[in-house]
C-alpha cells in the first residue's frame, strides 16, 4: 500500500497513512500520488549538475560560481540592442529584455528614463564599468547602454497550466535551479518537449535566458514548449503546491526513482551544472529522486540527468493511464 503523504509546514511531506483526500485548489487528487520516502539529504554537487554513479567517490571541492556567472560573455550569443535611443524604444515596444548593462556614472535625463522603463518591466539592471560595455558591443556605440533582449517571447506560469488543462492532463513541469550553459537549456526544453511536458520554469537570476543559442539547440521545441521565467522560484513553488502540485527534486542522495511514485501533477527541479539544487528550493521540494548509475566517472550531465528522470514520469504515466502511447 502506497503511503499517503501531507505536507508539513515547511513545505517538505510526511508520511501519513488513513488519512483523508488532500486536494489542492485546481481539484488534484494527492492523496494516491506519492511513493518512497521524502529524505532531507545533503545537497549532490555533480560536475555537470547531474547524478554520480555509485563507484567509489573523491572528494570533489564545489566550483566557485562568480556573482556574474551566468551573463552574457559572447555577444554573438545574445541579441542586443545598444544605445539610449534604440534601448528606451526597445523598451517602449513592449520587448522582452532579459538584462540591462548600464555604464557606471551615468545619470542624465536618458538613462534615467531607460532605468524608469526597466523598472516598470522589473528588468535585472547591472551597472559596469566602461571597458565590459566595449567587450559586450557590437557597434561600438553603445552610449552607455546596452539592452539583451530574448530571442523568443516568455510565457507566463498560468499559461503552462492552462496547456495541462486545455490537454486534460495533470500538469508534468520543468523548474530549472539556475541552468547556466544555454545548450543545456536548450536541450532541457527540446527533452520536456518530447517527453509531454507542459512547460518550463526558469529563474530570472543566475540563470541563462532565451538567447539564440538556446532557441537553436531546442531544434524548434520552443515553438510548442512554453518557457516562463520568474523571480523567485521558491515562491512559484510553493504557489504550485496549493495549486495540486508535487515535486521531485534530482538528487544522488534521493531515492532511486524507479521506487517514486512520479505520476500526478509533477514538477521536476533541476539544479544547476556546478552546485547542484540550491537549499532553498531543495527543502521545498516534496522528495528527492536519483538515477542508478554504475559507471566509472562521477557525474551525468545536467541535461542528460533532466532526460532520464523525464522519461521515467512518461513511462509511470503510461502505465497508469494518465499520458497515452508515443
Amino acid at each position: 500500500m502506497m503511503d499517503k503523504r501531507q505536507r508539513d509546514g515547511r513545505g517538505r511531506t510526511q508520511n501519513t497513512r488513513g488519512q483523508g483526500e488532500n486536494r489542492g485548489a485546481r481539484g488534484y487528487d494527492r492523496k494516491d500520488y506519492r511513493g518512497g520516502e521524502g529524505k532531507e539529504t545533503a545537497r549532490g554537487k555533480g560536475k555537470d549538475g547531474g547524478f554520480r554513479g555509485n563507484g567509489p567517490r573523491r572528494t570533489v571541492k564545489p566550483a566557485e560560481v562568480p556573482e556574474a556567472s551566468a551573463e552574457i560573455t559572447d555577444p554573438s550569443e545574445s541579441c542586443s540592442i545598444e544605445g539610449r535611443n534604440a534601448v528606451l524604444e526597445a523598451f517602449r515596444a513592449g520587448k522582452t529584455i532579459d538584462k540591462l548593462y548600464v555604464q557606471e556614472g551615468l545619470n542624465d535625463g536618458p538613462i534615467q528614463s531607460v532605468l524608469r522603463e526597466a523598472k516598470k518591466q522589473d528588468t535585472i539592471v547591472r551597472f559596469v564599468e566602461k571597458e565590459r560595455l566595449d567587450q559586450l558591443s557590437r557597434t561600438g556605440t553603445h552610449q552607455g547602454v546596452i539592452a539583451m533582449a530574448a530571442a523568443f517571447e516568455y510565457a507566463e506560469v498560468e499559461d503552462i497550466l492552462k496547456k495541462a488543462e486545455e490537454k486534460g492532463e495533470d500538469p508534468f513541469l520543468f523548474l530549472l535551479d539556475g541552468i547556466e550553459d544555454p545548450h543545456n537549456l536548450g536541450a532541457i526544453i527540446r527533452t520536456a518537449n518530447l517527453a509531454g511536458a507542459h512547460g518550463v520554469i526558469i529563474p530570472k537570476n543566475r540563470a541563462v535566458g532565451l538567447t539564440p543559442t538556446v532557441v537553436r539547440t531546442s531544434a524548434g521545441a520552443l515553438a510548442f514548449t512554453p518557457v516562463a521565467r520568474v523571480t523567485n522560484l521558491t515562491q512559484t513553488m510553493e504557489e504550485l503546491k496549493k495549486k495540486g502540485l508535487w515535486f521531485v527534486c534530482a538528487d544522488m542522495q534521493g531515492e532511486v526513482m524507479y521506487k517514486q511514485n512520479l505520476t500526478g501533477p509533477i514538477g521536476v527541479v533541476i539544479g544547476n551544472e556546478g552546485e547542484g539544487v540550491s537549499r532553498l528550493v531543495k527543502e521545498n521540494c516534496d522528495f528527492t529522486a536519483s538515477i542508478p548509475m554504475k559507471g566509472d566517472i562521477d557525474s551525468l550531465n545536467a541535461s542528460v540527468a533532466a532526460g532520464v528522470l523525464a522519461f521515467e514520469v512518461v513511462r509511470q504515466r503510461m502505465e497508469k493511464g494518465g499520458m497515452s502511447a508515443l
